[in-house]
């Protein structure tokens, strides 16, 4: 029994590529015809000579069930009778050429087994029951780019695990969403859940783009997941995959037998580097498939916002590619002009269709533009990733405290070009592998002053301008790499280990940091913003001292100073712009963050004495490898 479910409207939105519901129409839906029940198959593969529905229900013969097809949109359909949610299914495709294809599984399908398996299995996201209201509601005041946003990265399947096995999605809820609270994080951005074959590749490999991986639990599990995360207050980010997949043969790789969505020329659609392919962004279809992608996570499971991965590779033709490799566009530069065109309009559906929900370009070169609307000739992301801090300060924070005085640019050069995009600062899991060493173990110094310096510089991203990020691990001082392989070293942070005051304090500060962040608008209000920010030093190399003042649109200042070195600045004086009493809301080296407790006994008073060009400065006693941040009170 078959029926053509594509009307006239579809099959105009498909030829222009802007059917943006396009997972309603096509994959495996369980529905009702003619009073009698089954599931409806629609897969795209306008090349194939047959395609048939096999499964466990014909033995997986490819002649029991064989397909329609729609020839001016190249949609194969069958409905199927007394098929059933759970049903496992894919497709057998022959192509044009008379070849029979590996059995592939359905680019649309909504679940699938869990790995090494690799078959679709009909799934009926109707059914869930949403208690998020009024996160849904309040949700775009959470990603404006004036309201704190400070965001907890992680991989599910190593953030923490029982008897070293995974936690499932109801666990991760039980335990994570109190953590991620009380420690303060805004949001949870989460590596890319997407299924995938490969647990080595982090899920940055995807086969099933609308699928959320099986390995901890089903997608309704997953949406209660993300539900209680908004019932919490915390928002969620996926990491998004549209630059290339994988070339598992029971994915998309010349999945009719042709180059269906990657690029025929494999100068523009292989990258050689990562052994994966590149979508054919100028393909109508192709892009119309990422685009409705992208718009099914934040419709179906009210994902609050995609950080784009790998956006450079996308851009640039040239990408990871000597001279002879790559093909230069039509007015014989490198801009790949088919993947910007798909970068603004996915931004400008996203925004139009969702404008509470926020785009995150990971772009690492210095594209203009990329966080500006696209009606400003940008790229039309709301944020995009501050790729050159990090790789500047971490340079920095890394060196031995005597050679920093000779570096000092590397920890203010930022600011230079702070406020040209909406920037994130992220401390990502991309710093934390492939023997770049955990963030503590980069740290400098005897055990203390690691300790410090990992204080000190989390410290400095939170009073820094621009949003941020910090991954897993990071929060308590996690000595070992990330390994995606094992759960974090939380035992840390428990009795009996003989540093735990140390790990402990560091948590104690990331916390206190978040809820100052969150609660001061001169930290986060002009965060991308050049009025927000105004240097008091910047060129103290010697001491190793930087100072600087945050502010808001209306209220009271705060002031951060900063010691990159080891020895206590007694007796030192800054400039400030106030006549107040300055009161310290923030010390690094405080004892309950595992410091030695130099400062200022709560506060200092201003004097009418001139420094850094303003009249009034005060007198500090700054700590060895640490921050304090003072806001002034009552005026003298």
């Amino acid at each position: 029994m078959s029926r053509h479910l594509l009307g006239e409207v579809d099959l105009h939105l498909i030829a222009e590529g802007q059917h943006q519901r396009l997972y309603d129409k096509l994959g495996a839906h369980p529905t009702t015809l003619n009073e009698i029940y089954g599931t409806l198959f629609s897969v795209w593969a306008p090349n194939a000579r047959r395609v048939s529905v096999v499964g466990n229900f014909n033995q997986w013969n490819g002649d029991s069930h064989p397909m329609n097809l729609n020839y001016e949109s190249g949609i194969w359909e069958l409905f199927i009778p007394t098929i059933e949610a759970g049903t496992i299914y894919k497709y057998e495709i022959v192509s044009s050429d008379g070849y029979l294809l590996p059995l592939k599984s359905d680019p649309f399908a909504f679940f699938a087994e869990e790995p090494p398996r690799t078959a679709s299995i009909v799934y009926n996201l109707e059914n869930y029951i949403w208690n998020d209201s009024e996160w849904m509601e309040r949700r775009a005041e959470s990603h404006h780019r004036r309201a704190p946003i400070s965001i907890y990265e992680l991989h599910l399947g190593s953030w923490k695990k029982k008897q070293d096995k995974y936690l499932n999605y109801i666990e991760l809820a039980d335990e994570l969403i109190p953590y991620v609270q009380r420690l303060g994080f805004t949001h949870i951005e989460l590596l890319p859940i997407n299924e995938h074959p490969f647990d080595g590749s982090w899920g940055y490999q995807p086969t099933a783009l609308f699928a959320p991986t099986s390995r901890f639990g089903t997608p309704d599990q997953f949406r209660e997941f993300v539900d209680r995360c908004h019932q919490a207050g915390v928002g969620v980010i996926l990491d998004w995959v549209a630059g290339h997949f994988p070339e598992d043969q029971h994915g998309l790789i010349q999945f009719d037998g042709s180059h269906l969505y990657e690029h025929q020329d494999p100068r523009q659609g292989r990258h050689e580097e990562w052994g994966t392919l590149i979508y054919n962004f100028g393909r109508t279809e192709v892009s119309n498939f990422l685009t409705a992608n992208a718009l099914f996570w934040l419709e179906q499971y009210h994902i609050d916002g995609l950080r784009v991965d790998a956006v450079a590779s996308m851009l640039y033709l040239d990408y990871n590619r000597e001279g002879g490799d790559w093909v230069p566009n039509r007015y014989g530069s490198n801009e790949n002009l088919d993947a910007v065109n798909f970068l603004k309009q996915l931004n400008e559906k996203i925004y139009h269709n969702f404008p509470d929900c926020v785009t995150i370009a990971e772009e690492s070169t210095a594209w203009p533009m990329v966080s500006q609307p696209t009606s400003m000739g940008g790229l039309g992301f709301g944020f995009k990733w501050n790729m050159g801090w990090m790789n500047d300060t971490l340079e920095y924070i890394q060196r031995d405290s005597i050679h920093r005085a000779h570096h000092q640019n590397e920890i203010t050069f930022g600011l230079l070009y702070a406020f040209h995009e909406n920037f994130i600062l992220p401390l990502s899991h991309d710093e934390v592998v492939h023997g770049k060493r955990s963030l503590l173990n980069k740290m400098p110094g005897d055990l203390w002053q690691q300790f410090a310096n990992l204080r000190l510089y989390l410290t400095f991203l939170y009073t820094h301008p621009g949003k941020k990020l910090l991954f897993m691990g990071g929060e308590f001082g996690q000595w070992s790499e990330w390994n995606h392989k094992q759960s974090l070293d939380w035992h840390l942070t428990e009795e009996g280990d003989p540093n735990q005051h140390y790990h402990c304090g560091l948590q104690k500060l990331v916390t206190d940091i978040n809820h100052l962040y969150r609660n001061k608008k001169a930290l986060h209000e002009l965060d991308n913003e050049g009025g927000g920010f105004e240097w008091i030093d910047c060129s103290d190399h010697e001491n190793g001292i930087i100072s600087f003042i945050r502010k808001q649109v209306d209220g009271a200042p705060l002031i951060t100073i900063c010691n990159f070195t080891p020895v206590v600045r007694s007796e030192y004086r800054i400039g400030v712009p106030n006549s107040a009493h300055y009161r310290e809301l923030l010390n690094s080296d405080s004892s309950i963050y595992g410091g030695g407790n130099q400062g200022n006994s709560g506060g200092v008073e201003s004097e009418p004495t001139a420094s850094h060009g303003m009249d009034n400065s005060i007198n500090l006693t700054i700590p060895p490898l640490g921050v304090i941040v003072l806001e002034p009170t009552l005026q003298c």
